[in-house]
């Protein structure tokens, strides 16, 4: 699986945590590289880019609450961004969601905590079944 991160300047300190963590997985950076201020939407814009050219397979986002950047990227057509809080809410955007991207707020936020949520994440499976006719409604809202 190919994953992207990114985060803007209130995500920066999360996204440098998490790339040391999974230094055994390939995370492709997207940016930004420091905590000088950028405006999230641009951030959330370069990794819907990102997964729309198939250059990664899942996206993970993070600001400094994972509103604003799941908001931008939730503006999207095909993206399924998911606000992630704990290990149940980290789980079931795979079961019953298949999110694309998983959003977590660098601010408030432990990064051990988002480590296991992504753990979780990636080790849950999407059941299909009666949440593909809702993601079937999702499509035909955009």
């Amino acid at each position: 699986m190919k994953i992207a991160i990114a985060a803007d300047h209130g995500g920066f300190n999360l996204k440098e945590a998490l790339k040391k963590h999974y230094d055994n997985i390939k995370l492709t950076d997207l940016g930004t590289f420091s905590q000088e201020s950028v405006d999230y939407p641009d951030i959330a814009q370069k990794m819907v880019q990102t997964l729309r050219n198939h250059d990664a397979d899942l996206g993970i986002l993070i600001c400094g609450t994972g509103i604003g950047i799941s908001i931008a990227a939730n503006r999207c057509k095909g993206i399924r961004a998911a606000l992630i809080y704990s290990e149940e809410s980290a789980r079931l955007a795979k079961q019953h969601n298949n999110a694309n991207i998983i959003v977590f707020g660098g601010r408030t936020m432990k990064s051990e905590d988002v480590i296991q949520y992504v753990d979780d994440f990636l080790t849950a499976s999407y059941e299909g079944g009666r949440h593909q006719k809702r993601l079937d409604k999702l499509e035909l809202m955009e």
